[in-house]
């Protein structure tokens, strides 16, 4: 083909520095690095493995050292010690075997980690080409959003549509009120809505050439009538149109932050970088004049239409009485999931529009909407703040559907952080954030694996397995994806377990996250993080015993992880209280104690430093979680309200905005009070000489202090307790009472008929009494 590929006008779709707002000043102690991450993993050296190993051993050897040289001996030195110093013992001694025991999985979780970094293998290119060259099966991307910027999702639906799959459809799951009062609100909404047409316009140039391309190809093998090397030049100029256009959309786009960075850099130029690539071989075959089988020329040529080819479809449940309208991202997706496979007729109620199922091969012509929703093999969850590596999909499909993979029901790569980061608190929620990568790539070593929500391929036919069907109104609703809590996708990991599927972590860095940028919107995700594990671990027993029923194996050690990641946080922040405010006996303190988390602390510096993080931030990472201690316990505290009270907890959006997030003043507050009682505590024991107890505290007041200046703010701290003490004062009035309107009589033209006819129950008797005393005095006069 030799018409030039005429790239779209994407003015319309290019957020302005005034639409998106100014850029987020950067803060002194930010993170400097913008290169992000190398997709495939280090291998690990044998010394590091060795090392590894030594500090599980150590941590082991510390804690029984310490419970026998320690606590035994104190016991058995002081048998009348009375019973404050016994409770003083045991309880130090849960605290102490609890933190250690977190320690030890954390050992345990990284070196499995290292395991499959060591022993991975990446797939050649030319194999996952051959594999889908002649691919029937497809995957369908539901990006669930609620509320969210329209450049953060138009970024979103770029990566996904973007993927290099033979059957691609993007399906954006809006929940937002459909028709909301506020225009600022509505325009936005529809700037959102329109972000599937605005790609399916762009993409379609692109996509009309490569089809073509590939019908000429097809056409030209056939008959004969071409030679290699002219073949070779015509995929050449192929793949030259195709990087022109993936450059000219990067050189379009302007970048306001380090996520529009990595957009550009990642999504658009990195794959114009892997077609760059593959056009340095074949100008390097042609100028050796050799060229590629014809089938490997067939499947460069299809690659190219991998990338163009995409159906977009924006869908709104709220829209649709039928549907579940249930607040949280579960429910969102269930309620897509529950439509594909069938077609659907919109029929109009007097509760509005409700879906009716169609029978298959029925055709209604002119009697109303009909919405298509055709069934894929595998489905794709992803974050509308997660963005996705060029072949994301292709790989994990073809891992799903490798020998031995059957019973795979989710694979996924844990995010990353987005590198660059511009505020001290994104950096370092960053850093805890590419240190759980790591620890969910060595969970999966041991069969630990949990899904971690912000993206993941799903076999759909594992869902079937797992749905639970209820009635609602007249109408079913199917829910795949429980929604009991605000973590359902570790619900939902023991959901599958218990039906013999299991899920398996990648070990490739193939997706991305936004991280928190201010406290505020830190507080909602962290509370969220720590709500549920507890409702959860019932469940997990369940499966135990079932296994156990069918003579299962069970790995000892994957038992331990997973109630670790469920429950860690609320012994962790419990026992850290305990730390902090209680005044414990001198002669319980030992430096095994430190012997026993120093490797710990050893192995999380490499890890960040690895990561391309600092080694000194294992301080201000404990820094961090001393001003999170409240939040931690805040989403603890709500799990134990749920399980007696048994009122579901709402689904807590993380905020996503350009400005500062206030945050509640309890969570500003706290982090204080932790300084300052760890300064009372320092004064305290220095008088009585416990000087274990005066380094213990000094370092949480230091630690406390420096990460309140740092992610907190001096400043923000007084604005947010000032809103905060200014939101408690305040008092909605209360509304006044509306006594209650006389029956006025309508007539058979006033009536709302649809309603009477669609109910049919005692909620209407007032119309019904109203048209009846009507019709009697029609009838006396």
């Amino acid at each position: 083909m030799s018409d030039q590929l005429v790239l779209p006008r994407l003015d319309a779709e290019i957020v302005t520095a005034d639409q998106k707002g100014a850029a987020r000043r950067r803060q002194w102690g930010a993170e400097r690095r913008s290169e992000p991450l190398s997709i495939v993993h280090p291998r690990p050296s044998r010394r590091k493995i060795i090392l590894g190993r030594l500090g599980i051993l150590t941590t082991v050897l510390a804690w029984i050292s310490y419970v026998v040289s320690t606590i035994l001996k104190e016991l058995a030195d002081n048998p009348n010690a009375g019973f404050r110093f016994q409770f003083e013992t045991v309880s130090y001694l849960v605290v102490v075997t609890f933190l250690t025991f977190s320690a030890l999985m954390y050992l345990m979780a990284r070196q499995g980690a290292l395991y499959r970094f060591r022993d991975h293998q990446r797939v050649p290119r030319g194999e996952l080409d051959r594999h889908f060259a002649d691919y029937a099966d497809g995957i369908t991307v539901l990006v669930p959003s609620y509320a969210e910027e329209p450049q953060v999702v138009r970024a979103t639906l770029w990566s996904a549509a973007l993927q290099e799959f033979p059957d691609l459809k993007v399906v954006l799951l809006l929940d937002d009120p459909p028709y909301p009062a506020d225009p600022a609100t509505l325009a936005r909404l529809d700037k959102t809505r329109a972000l599937t047409a605005e790609i399916a316009a762009a993409m379609d140039a692109p996509a009309k050439r490569c089809n073509a391309a590939v019908a000429e190809f097809r056409r030209r093998a056939t008959a004969g009538v071409r030679s290699d090397a002219a073949e070779l030049g015509l995929l050449i100029e192929e793949y030259e149109a195709a990087a022109g256009w993936l450059e000219a959309m990067a050189a379009a786009e302007q970048v306001e932050d380090h996520v529009d960075e990595f957009f550009v850099d990642l999504v658009l130029m990195g794959l114009a970088r892997e077609l760059r690539l593959v056009l340095v071989g074949l100008n390097a075959a042609s100028v050796q004049q050799a060229c590629p089988p014809r089938s490997r020329l067939e499947e460069l040529y299809l690659r190219l239409t991998w990338i163009f080819n995409v159906s977009t479809e924006t869908f709104e449940r709220k829209k649709y009485a039928s549907l579940s309208h249930e607040a949280n991202k579960a429910m969102n997706l269930n309620a897509y999931i529950s439509l594909m496979g069938h077609s659907w007729k919109e029929e109009t109620t007097a509760d509005g529009v409700v879906l009716r199922k169609l029978p298959p091969g029925v055709e209604l012509e002119g009697r109303g909407p009909v919405l298509e929703a055709p069934d894929t093999t595998y489905l794709l969850t992803l974050d509308a703040d997660s963005l996705l590596l060029r072949d994301y999909c292709l790989r994990l499909v073809y891992f799903l559907e490798s020998a031995g993979n059957e019973r795979v029901a989710v694979t996924q790569t844990p995010y990353s952080s987005f590198r660059g980061a511009p505020t001290r608190i994104e950096r370092i929620a960053g850093a805890t954030t590419d240190i759980q990568h790591i620890l969910h790539q060595g969970m999966t070593y041991y069969g630990a694996t949990f899904w971690v929500g912000a993206n993941a391929v799903i076999r759909k036919r594992s869902l079937e397995d797992i749905v639970e069907v209820e009635s609602s109104g007249g109408f079913e609703i199917r829910t795949y994806i429980q929604d009991r809590t605000v973590i359902e996708d570790t619900e939902s990991s023991i959901d599958l377990g218990q039906h013999g599927w299991t899920l398996v972590n990648y070990p490739e860095r193939l997706s991305y996250s936004a991280t928190p940028p201010d406290f505020g919107s830190l507080v909602v995700q962290r509370r969220r993080w720590a709500n549920g594990g507890l409702l959860i671990l019932p469940k997990l027993w369940t499966q135990l015993r079932q296994h156990r029923s069918e003579r299962r194996a069970i790995l000892f050690r994957e038992v331990l992880l997973r109630v670790n990641y469920m429950a860690s946080i609320a012994w962790a922040s419990f026992g850290l209280i305990f730390l902090l405010a209680y005044p414990y006996d001198s002669r319980l303190l030992s430096p095994i104690v430190f012997l026993a988390a120093l490797p710990y602390f050893l192995a999380m510096g490499s890890d960040l430093r690895d990561c391309g993080h600092r080694f000194s931030d294992i301080l201000r990472i404990y820094g961090f979680n001393l001003v999170l201690l409240p939040v931690n316990l805040a989403g603890v505290l709500k799990s134990l309200q749920q399980a007696v009270t048994g009122d579901k907890i709402p689904f807590a959006r993380t905020p996503k905005v350009k400005n500062r997030t206030s945050a509640p003043a309890l969570y500003v507050l706290t982090p204080y009070a932790i300084v300052a009682f760890s300064l009372l505590t320092v004064w305290r024991d220095a008088q009585l000489g416990n000087w274990g107890n005066v380094a213990f505290a000094s370092l949480n007041a230091i630690l406390a202090a420096g990460a309140i200046r740092a992610y907190i703010g001096v400043f923000n701290s007084a604005v947010d307790a000032f809103l905060g003490m200014v939101n408690w004062l305040y008092v909605s009035p209360r509304p006044a009472k509306v006594k209650e309107s006389p029956v006025i009589p309508k007539t058979a033209e006033e009536i709302d008929w649809e309603t009477i006819l669609y109910h049919g129950d005692r909620r209407l008797n007032r119309d019904l009494r109203g048209s009846a005393d009507r019709r009697r005095r029609i009838a006396v006069r």
